[in-house]
Order: C-alpha cells, then sequence, then structure tokens
C-alpha cells in the first residue's frame, strides 16, 4: 500500500512535508526500499535537492529544495546554523533542572552507535523544556543548536532520560514496550530564497498522541 506524505509547505523552490516515522530520509545502507525523497521526486516528476535529514524512526518536517539556487540558499542557512528545529520527545523520567542546555560532545563509535565522548567528541549543544509529565515519563521540548547525529537521542540517553521506543539508546526491555521513537520533528524556522522568514509545523501524528493518551489513562 502506497505510503501518503502529507505536503506541508510548497512553492517554486521549496518543499516541506511531514515525513511518517519507519520511512527512510534519503538512499543509505538499506538497498531496494522506498525513501522519502525518491517517492517525493516520482510524485512532483522533478530532482528533488537534500538539504537535511530525519532519522529513520523519526516522524516530523523536512525540506527539500526544487532547484540549485534554493538548495544554495537553504545549505547557507544550514551551515551558518540559523535554521532553528523545533522537536518534541517524550522520555523516561523527568530531566532536572527542567529546562536548561545539555552541553556535551559527540562522537560516532561502531555500528552507526553515537555517544558522548570528551576528547574525541565533537562540539554538540541542545536546549531542551519539559512541556509535561506523565508519571514516569515527561514531553520534552527540544531544540539542537548543532546538527550531530542521533544528537538529540544521544544527549538525553547522556543525561539518564533516553527518549521512549528508542531501541539503540536506553534498556532494549522498556524500549521495546513502546511502539515507535517518541521523537518527532515539530517545526522549522528558516528563510526563503525571498528572504522573507518562514516557519513550518507539522503536526504530532496519531502513532504519538495515541502513547500520550495512554499514559494520560
Amino acid at each position: 500500500m502506497a505510503i501518503s506524505i502529507p505536503i506541508l509547505f510548497e512553492s517554486a523552490d521549496i518543499l516541506a512535508v511531514c515525513k511518517p516515522e519507519g520511512l527512510t530520509s534519503i538512499p543509505g545502507s538499506e538497498k531496494g526500499k522506498d525513501t522519502l525523497v525518491e517517492m517525493l521526486s516520482k510524485q512532483y516528476d522533478q530532482k528533488l535537492f537534500v538539504v537535511h535529514r530525519l532519522d529513520k524512526d523519526v516522524s516530523g518536517v523536512m525540506l527539500f529544495a526544487r532547484n540549485a539556487a534554493a538548495h544554495k540558499c537553504l545549505n547557507d542557512q544550514f551551515a551558518a546554523h540559523t535554521v532553528k528545529k523545533t522537536y518534541l520527545a517524550l522520555v523516561h523520567g523527568c530531566p532536572e533542572p527542567t529546562q536548561g542546555v545539555i552541553n556535551k560532545p559527540i562522537h560516532k563509535f561502531g555500528s552507526g552507535r553515537m555517544g558522548v565522548d570528551q576528547l574525541r567528541g565533537k562540539p554538540s549543544k541542545t536546549e531542551y523544556e519539559v512541556v509535561e509529565a506523565f508519571g514516569k515519563f515527561s514531553l520534552v521540548k527540544a531544540q539542537p543548536l548543532t546538527g550531530r547525529t542521533h544528537q538529540i537521542r544521544v544527549h538525553f540517553y547522556s543525561i539518564g532520560h533516553p527518549i521512549a521506543g528508542d531501541r539503540l539508546y536506553g534498556d532494549k526491555a522498556s524500549q521495546a514496550a513502546c511502539p515507535r521513537l517518541m521523537l518527532h520533528a515539530q517545526s522549522i524556522a528558516f528563510k526563503l530564497t525571498s528572504g522573507e522568514e518562514k516557519t513550518v509545523e507539522a503536526p504530532l501524528p496519531e502513532t504519538f498522541t495515541a502513547v500520550m493518551e495512554s499514559l494520560r489513562g
């Protein structure tokens, strides 16, 4: 059955969509499987330029450029760290303090796993704020100030509050009890090629809200 990709914003230059969890963003190690960029390229019958990515199990807003000029415009913004990305994550426990910055360098280890490494890691910062407590869980708003692979996942794991449903970081038994990785790219703020500021938001999918509702009782 074909996957329907919600379109959040489109212009002659830029396409913003809501990626569902379980779908790979761009071609990689999983040969022969559909990817988001390939599906959209076929749907629009044009080449789309990749400017960033989301992990396979993360849902939420993702941008693509529709021409070379827009590609450069967005790439320059990502390189300058002027793109503002906001995520929602359901984490185990409740971080203390409930608002702050996780400033820990991240390094790539074997098998694609990332981790905090004070000597070899690259500088990595994540701002966060607890939005709501769910007993043994908390809903957290997180804004990565750098763009390291698995950054939000690694940072919350490093402070003892792994993201629920994360099969790579955290206790395997308790993580497997959650039906999905509870990390969602809620919004992204950037500038259009015209210079106009634009914010695109992606609503929480039912797979995410259903878990929260079950915890609220």
